[in-house]
């Protein structure tokens, strides 16, 4: 989809989403030269947003809970088995099996991330260890299958701390600012 068809849905739609803002950006960025039409058409843009003829969606942010409760049980559990073995787990592959069967906690606000804390931690612990724990002993027995697969931005770290940080910035970009909960 190029600007000037973006444009004309943001025109028709009377609202500018996050996905058409992100491809307008990315369009503008790779983009050597933009053509007339581009220009005028991101004109045009530009002044229905400043006329309220198009209203520019916001971002909704949110956070999973549950992701950070499993990453922190997950690396708890791995940097243990590390340490007493010559095992190297991958903690994204340990949290991604046992968020798949947990249930989601989502929030919006500080207060609403508290409060699903505390309601993990006093209605789910036991199910986030024992889906670790499983998760665990899942990759552990794992067969050694497709050894050219690539993890999602995958960083070459092998490292526990190295993990850790690459999955907090991407899962739980907060995590690590605050750690009262």
């Amino acid at each position: 989809m190029g600007i000037t068809s973006i444009v004309e849905q943001a025109l028709q739609d009377g609202y500018l989403t996050p996905s058409m803002e992100a491809e307008v950006g990315r369009i503008c960025d790779t983009a050597a030269e933009l053509s007339v039409e581009e220009y005028m058409a991101l004109d045009k843009l530009m002044g229905s947003l400043l006329t309220g003829e198009v209203v520019a969606v916001p971002r909704k942010q949110f956070i999973n809970v549950m992701e950070e409760l499993v990453l922190s049980e997950a690396i708890t559990r791995v940097a243990e088995i590390e340490q007493t073995s010559d095992s190297s787990l991958d903690v994204g592959d340990i949290a991604a099996y046992a968020l798949n069967r947990l249930p989601p906690l989502y929030a919006t606000t500080e207060e609403g991330a508290n409060y699903q804390r505390q309601r993990a931690r006093e209605e789910l612990q036991e199910l986030i260890q024992a889906q670790v724990s499983e998760a665990i002993s899942r990759y552990l027995d794992r067969p050694e299958f497709f050894p050219e697969r690539q993890a999602i931005g995958a960083k070459n770290d092998s490292n526990v701390a190295g993990q850790l940080s690459s999955l907090l910035q991407d899962y739980a970009p907060n995590y690590e600012k605050d750690t009262n909960f």
